[in-house]
């Protein structure tokens, strides 16, 4: 990568995304592009190539993620499933 490509980093405020973005800054790359969920919902297939059609990032960091640990995993067990299916099918 050149330190001037664009660069997208998805779930850049996560746990692993936010180390992503940091280590990036910290090797000299400034050109690094985010959004948070409320501006792009990475699930709405038309959100996100209207995004990557105006951005055109040269290179992609995916680590977005929907987490709640084991209590959420055990209380909502169909529900991510079902969110990714609908989007999927559409």
């Amino acid at each position: 990568m050149e330190k001037n490509s664009k660069i997208y980093v998805a779930g850049h405020s996560g746990l692993v995304g936010t180390a992503i973005v940091r280590k990036l800054q910290e090797k000299g790359y400034s050109n690094i592009v985010t959004r948070t969920h409320s501006e792009l919902e990475l699930l709405n297939y038309n959100e996100v190539i209207d995004f990557f059609t105006t951005e055109r990032p040269d290179y992609v960091f995916l680590a977005a993620a929907r987490v709640g640990g084991i209590l959420a995993n055990n209380t909502y067990r169909a529900s991510l499933f079902m969110r990714i299916f609908k989007y999927r099918v559409m």
